[in-house]
């Protein structure tokens, strides 16, 4: 059995069984851990960091599993992304280009959503993030915050860069699979098809969390399910540009490390007293999803998703030596 693209492109039955097993794998897995939460107290469960740091590794292993023990090809580090580590500048630069354009959608969603009025946004006063600081020094028995609110903001937004290098391990253990190995397996079924497909698995693979009310906590789960797939769609696009581009996953993971650390960016610029709604503001919800769009929009009517020369002849390698 094969499926064939509309470009005539194909992907073999061997290809569709590996990405069945990854599939199936990752889900399984993520259900798995999932599951001390679903019959103890949801997210507020102690163990819930620890379950969903743990989670992130499943897409990680089953892509170790397809590559080692399925496919088995010579080139296992290159068929996942992990090496070469070279063209260095190049690599240097996507990495870099990640980290910068990550933080750059996640906070561009915020003046979009306040536009769009779906994000209650005090970006004057900071009133939002006031009240917090407040609250923290009233608990920790401080009259006041010696550092004016302005100067916190800055230092918030310039550790942001560090904050990829700290998630990284982490990210990297969902974009090895995602990214490192799903999507060039798709990608012969055409740019879009693969984007499109790869970024509903890995929407769908929120699912055990999602449905407890992650990221989500005030919709039903099938609406906060449905926003996470659109929204992997969109951002998981841009991570797979900057795969493809650079021929290397680390980049694709640096980045998703800065998506996540920039995630919380949004209660800085909030006002006081106002409820976020995840599924309309933020990068999580519909008016978040303007600017990422309109970027793959750009980078595919530009023929930004085709693969780099070097990581063509390295696909080359691993298909005729596997």
């Amino acid at each position: 059995m094969t499926i064939e693209s509309p470009a005539g492109s194909r992907v073999s039955s061997r290809d569709l069984r590996s990405i069945g097993v990854f599939t199936a794998l990752a889900f399984a897995l993520a259900w798995l851990l999932a599951l001390p939460l679903w019959f103890g107290d949801g997210l507020a469960d102690p163990r819930f960091t620890l379950v969903a740091a743990a989670t992130m590794t499943t897409p990680a292993i089953a892509a170790l599993v397809v590559v080692f023990f399925v496919e088995r090809p010579r080139q296992k580090s290159w068929t996942l992304g992990l090496w070469p580590l070279r063209p260095v500048r190049s690599l240097l630069g996507h990495a870099a280009l990640g980290i910068v354009v990550s933080i750059a959608l996640v906070l561009a969603a915020l003046p979009v959503g306040a536009l769009l009025g779906v994000y209650p946004a005090d970006f004057v006063n900071f009133s939002g993030f006031r009240q917090v600081l407040d609250q923290q020094a009233s608990a920790a028995g401080v009259a006041d915050i010696p550092i004016p609110i302005g100067a916190l903001i800055l230092i918030q937004l310039a550790t942001l860069p560090l904050a990829a290098l700290i998630n990284l391990i982490p990210a990297l253990g969902e974009e090895l699979g995602w990214r490192g190995w799903l999507l060039p397996k798709l990608m012969p079924l055409g740019t879009l098809p693969a984007l499109l497909i790869s970024g509903v698995i890995w929407g769908l693979w929120h699912a055990p969390l999602i449905l407890l009310g992650y990221n989500y906590p005030d919709t039903p789960g099938w609406l906060g399910l449905t926003a996470m797939v659109g929204m992997c769609i969109l951002v998981g696009a841009v991570f797979g540009w900057l795969r493809l581009r650079s021929g290397s996953v680390w980049p694709a993971a640096l980045a998703h490390a800065a998506f996540n650390g920039a995630g919380g960016t949004y209660l800085l610029f909030a006002k006081a007293g106002e409820h976020v709604d995840t599924t309309q503001a933020t990068i999580l919800g519909w008016s978040g999803w303007i600017v990422p769009l309109a970027l793959v929009v750009i980078l595919i009517a530009t023929g930004q998703f085709a693969p780099a020369k070097h990581h063509d002849r390295a696909v080359r390698l691993t298909e005729t030596t596997g």
